[in-house]
């Protein structure tokens, strides 16, 4: 039984982190886990409570209040606080196929969730869930399973988080299972959009063996790019599922954007992780040069970190929104997502280094000017106000400014699946996502899950699509073989 006054007798200690000044000289992740001790005791603080909101998974105000993924995590926090390690990683993973992952790069929706963060500081859940999966690795408890097959064959086309996670689950169903990636390796988002110092690639690809040794084919430089390649992978398997993520960047739509030295997030991301895993040159590389970027999610923290391991001249954040509150307002109560300021590592890193703030808040790229190249991009501030119920922004007139600039990283999110989705497929398209029912697209046989079927949302949402998505191919396949 767990310890009912455990949030009250033990202070919240997070794992260690390297100071910036240490880190930033080398792209390693930079958190140290706990001992063993440590961490059981951080699992004391959960307090079993009535109603755990950390496992919720539902949406309030359009933000996700608990995991998505429904882990069930009071459970195993009580099993990790009495030191039964293998049990708690064995409930853990019932829910969860890669805590290793989630338990690094997940933004934690269920410490903002938990009760003890109502009025103090949440459970240090996703440092345990990360404690138990290293644990699990280091003591051989992940091994290839002995897996009965059924004769059915399924396509995955996508190996991010949504499709990775149905690919696990079909093969446990006993399903042959080939993932079509067309990267020269697997991964996805997880492999080429989230650099190393938060999920170093080893990590990721010590999943891809151990669910090669279970069985699962990968098939990297696998590019579908016409609609005979689609329909020739069709013909071969019973059922074909869409893991295409969402990776239409949003435009600024302001003159200049197509200057060079003008790029997507995403591509700068991965050109410094596949430079590092090559051990080549970095063409996007933005040593010496004055960097901006433009937006304030994780994404564009990313950019502010690796730009700064690069050795950027200068690096700025432009971001639309004005500066956060540091604590709650009172129309912000638990569990609602907290709206309020946070200074993530990249930030963090830059404040400590160049002893400046790097955001701009309430501030828009206005023009991009440059002869054929990108030299300068003017700024305007923005006023925000409330009309009929909504937030909008107006221009300040008269505030404009220039900021020298060399590159500028666009990192305002994703606005849907790529344009030639549709056409490849034969499937039909809504709001930039494929249109679907229970998962089923408009094409017989083929199944979407993921970011290309609900929008960018949360690795975590994706593992969940991607579980979902295996659970109704199964359930259709059994009532047609009925």
């Amino acid at each position: 039984m767990a310890n009912p006054t455990g949030f009250m007798d033990y202070k919240r200690e997070e794992m260690l982190s390297i100071p910036p000044q240490e880190r930033i000289g080398n792209n390693n992740e930079f958190h140290l886990l706990l001992d063993s001790k440590k961490q059981e005791i951080q699992a004391k603080r959960c307090m079993q409570c009535g109603i755990p909101f950390c496992q919720a998974g539902i949406e309030i105000k359009g933000q996700v209040i608990g995991c998505p993924n429904l882990n069930l995590i009071p459970e195993w926090n009580d099993l990790l606080s009495r030191g039964l390690w293998d049990l708690a990683y064995y409930r853990l993973s019932l829910t969860m196929p890669f805590p290793e992952i989630t338990g690094r790069i997940c933004p934690a929706p269920c410490e903002n969730s938990c009760v003890c963060n109502a009025n103090g500081d949440s459970v240090t859940i996703k440092d345990n869930e990360l404690a138990l999966a290293e644990y699990a690795f280091s003591n051989n408890l992940i091994q290839p399973r002995n897996i009965k097959r059924n004769g059915k064959k399924i396509a995955i086309i996508g190996s991010g988080p949504a499709g990775l996670a149905c690919a696990n689950e079909l093969n446990l169903l006993g399903y042959k299972i080939d993932v079509y990636e067309r990267d020269d390796r697997a991964g996805g988002l997880l492999m080429y959009g989230i650099p190393d110092v938060k999920l170093e690639k080893n990590i990721v690809l010590r999943r891809i063996k151990i669910m090669e040794e279970d069985g699962i084919r990968f098939y990297t430089n696998y590019n579908i790019d016409t609609q005979q390649k689609f329909n020739d992978i069709l013909s071969q398997y019973d059922k074909v599922i869409l893991a295409l993520g969402a990776r239409k960047a949003r435009k600024l739509h302001i003159e200049g954007e197509d200057l060079k030295g003008v790029y997507n997030a995403l591509d700068f991301l991965s050109a410094h992780t596949k430079a590092l895993l090559d051990s080549k040159p970095n063409p996007l590389s933005a040593k010496g040069k004055n960097v901006v970027v433009v937006g304030s999610g994780d994404t564009s923290t990313d950019c502010v970190a690796v730009a700064l391991r690069q050795g950027a001249k200068n690096i700025t954040r432009l971001e639309r929104s004005p500066c956060k509150p540091l604590k709650r307002k009172t129309d912000n109560p638990w569990p609602e997502f907290p709206i309020i300021l946070r200074t993530d590592y990249g930030i963090e890193e830059v404040i400590a280094i160049n002893k400046y703030d790097p955001r701009q808040f309430s501030t828009a790229p206005k023009i991009l000017k440059g002869n054929r190249a990108l030299r300068k991009v003017i700024t305007t501030k923005l006023e925000w106000n409330t009309i009929n119920g909504k937030k909008k922004s107006t221009e300040v007139l008269e505030s404009t400014k220039e900021l020298e600039a060399d590159i500028v990283l666009k990192a305002m999110g994703f606005s849907g699946c790529e344009d030639n989705v549709s056409e490849i497929f034969g499937i039909t398209l809504a709001n930039g996502v494929i249109v679907e029912k229970n998962f089923a697209t408009t094409r017989q046989n083929v199944y979407a899950c993921g970011d290309c079927r609900i929008g960018a949302s949360l690795v975590v949402s994706a593992i969940k699509e991607g579980r979902e998505c295996a659970k109704t191919v199964h359930n259709d396949l059994r009532q047609y073989s009925v």
